[in-house]
C-alpha cells in the first residue's frame, strides 16, 4: 500500500524461507510439533488462519488439512484442547483452527464441541473464551472481547454466501 515493492518482496521472501523451514522442524508425521526439540508434543496452529485472510499463501493447504485432522483425532467432548499439555483450550482460538479445515464437515466436526460446551456447562457467568474440554470447567476468564474472534468465519471465503 505504500508503494515499497522492493521491500514487500524481500519481507515475503524471508517469511517463505521461514515457513519452509519451519515446516521441516516441526514435523512430527502426521501433525506439527509445539516445541522442535519435542516429538509427541502438538498445539492449534490457529494463527495459521492468517495466512489464508490475507492470501500470503505462506503454508499449503496440505500442512493446513494435515493438522485439522489431527485436531480432530484429539478432540474431547467439549472440544480440541490448546496442545499436548492440558486439556484446555480456547474457544475463540479453536474456532480459528476449525477455519482452516477445507471441508465444511470438518469445520462443524471442530466447532460443534463449542456448542455441547455452551449447552452443558454448570457454570453460569458470561461466555468463558478459557475451559476445559473434558469437564466443561470455566478456567477463570469470563465476558472477554476475545469472543469476537468466533466471527473469524465471516471473513473466510466458504462462510461467505450471497
Amino acid at each position: 500500500m505504500l508503494g515499497k515493492a522492493e521491500e514487500k518482496e524481500d519481507y515475503l521472501h524471508h517469511a517463505q524461507l521461514m515457513a519452509r523451514e519451519w515446516e521441516e522442524m516441526a514435523d512430527d508425521n502426521d501433525h506439527f510439533k509445539l516445541t522442535f526439540d519435542q516429538s509427541g508434543t502438538w498445539s492449534l496452529k490457529y494463527n495459521l488462519i492468517w495466512d489464508n485472510l490475507f492470501s500470503l499463501n505462506l503454508f499449503s493447504d496440505e500442512v493446513k488439512q494435515k493438522e485439522v485432522n489431527y485436531y480432530l483425532a484429539r478432540k474431547n467432548r467439549y472440544g480440541t484442547p490448546l496442545d499436548s499439555r492440558q486439556t484446555y483450550t480456547k474457544a475463540d482460538w479453536l474456532v480459528w483452527a476449525a477455519a482452516l479445515a477445507e471441508r465444511e464437515e470438518d469445520r462443524l466436526s471442530l466447532i460443534e464441541p463449542l456448542w455441547h460446551f455452551l449447552n452443558e456447562t454448570e457454570d453460569r457467568v458470561p461466555f468463558t473464551d478459557w475451559y476445559d474440554t473434558k469437564t466443561a470447567k470455566r478456567l477463570n476468564f469470563k465476558n472477554r472481547s476475545v469472543v469476537g474472534g468466533l466471527f473469524i468465519l465471516l471473513l473466510t471465503r466458504d462462510w461467505i454466501k450471497n
